[in-house]
């Protein structure tokens, strides 16, 4: 029984997926193509898993995406441990990266990153039904997510709900809502989204009785773009109420029935690692999801 995985072989398995080529991967880790080959070979052999689909660029199965998650981690854990011992001569930030939603990163997670000093971060813009994907391929260390179920060797904690508002323009109400009952009105009515992958308009049709929103969709993929289209009378969307209250308050907006309003928990999970980076981070956020009144997850 195997109880060991060689850390070079795992390192070189790394190398390969985040340079995407062996002969990349080559050059970055100064020896051949050969050797890399070897490397990757012996690994499979060791595991007896197939770890790499060789496509170009190369990318791991689902056997090797365990593993390059754990030479993350790994290397995670060797830069911390290099920082305490006061050893880490690279001259290099600790990087973290992050997987965020497009409403959280536009109204309270950016003043987060700024409370956390020297780190340096790589974030990654995903919906928060699909960021947890990004931590269980070993992309990102820590994400925002919709789901309060664990990624293998994650931690989870609630950072509460964002409420979100069905608005639009009041020119836009006058002249395609006013009249008609909210359902029947909103599913022949232009609708902004944010991508093909966003449902959440669909979700509140149905929660007033139709099937789905209308056909005649805008795709607006930032979440100040979506915002500013919706303000500017292209269709009716579900706008986070941090963002909606302003304009609200000057009559730019309105919403579409009063009472109604869609909530989203969202967690914070992050790899399960005893890394000073990591625990500072989710501190922080923790501490900015508190301050931007997200409500209480339940």
């Amino acid at each position: 029984m195997m109880t060991e995985l060689p850390l070079e072989q795992v390192r070189t398995l790394l190398a390969v997926v985040d340079e995407g080529t062996f002969d990349a991967a080559a050059a970055a880790l100064h020896v051949t193509p050969s050797a890399v080959s070897q490397r990757i070979k012996a690994l499979e052999q060791r595991t007896g898993r197939v770890l790499l689909q060789r496509t170009k660029p190369v990318r791991p199965t689902e056997s090797g995406t365990v593993l390059v998650r754990f030479a993350r981690q790994l290397a995670r854990l060797e830069r911390d441990a290099w920082g305490e011992l006061g050893l880490d001569g690279t001259g290099e930030p600790t990087r973290v990266s992050v997987a965020v939603n497009a409403d959280s990163l536009a109204t309270w997670f950016l003043p987060a990153l700024a409370r956390v000093a020297d780190l340096c971060f790589e974030l990654h813009r995903e919906d928060e039904d699909h960021t947890a994907a990004l931590l269980r391929e070993g992309l990102v260390m820590a994400a925002v997510t919709s789901s309060p179920d664990p990624v293998p060797g994650c931690a989870v904690r609630p950072l509460g709900r964002m409420r979100y508002l069905p608005v639009a323009a009041p020119e836009f109400v006058a002249d395609r809502l006013a009249g008609r009952p909210p359902a029947q009105a909103l599913a022949r009515a232009p609708v902004v989204v944010f991508d093909r992958k966003d449902d959440f308009q669909d979700g509140f049709a149905r929660r007033l009785g139709h099937a789905s929103a209308g056909p005649f969709r805008h795709q607006v993929p930032t979440s100040e773009g979506f915002l500013d289209a919706v303000a500017a009378g292209l269709g009716w969307g579900m706008v986070p109420e941090a963002q909606a209250g302003p304009l609200l308050e000057r009559g730019r907006l309105t919403v579409l029935v009063p009472g109604e309003h869609m909530d989203v928990a969202l967690y914070w999970q992050q790899w399960k690692l005893d890394s000073p980076a990591l625990a500072a981070l989710a501190d922080a956020v923790t501490a900015a999801a508190a301050r931007a009144r997200c409500r209480s997850a339940r």
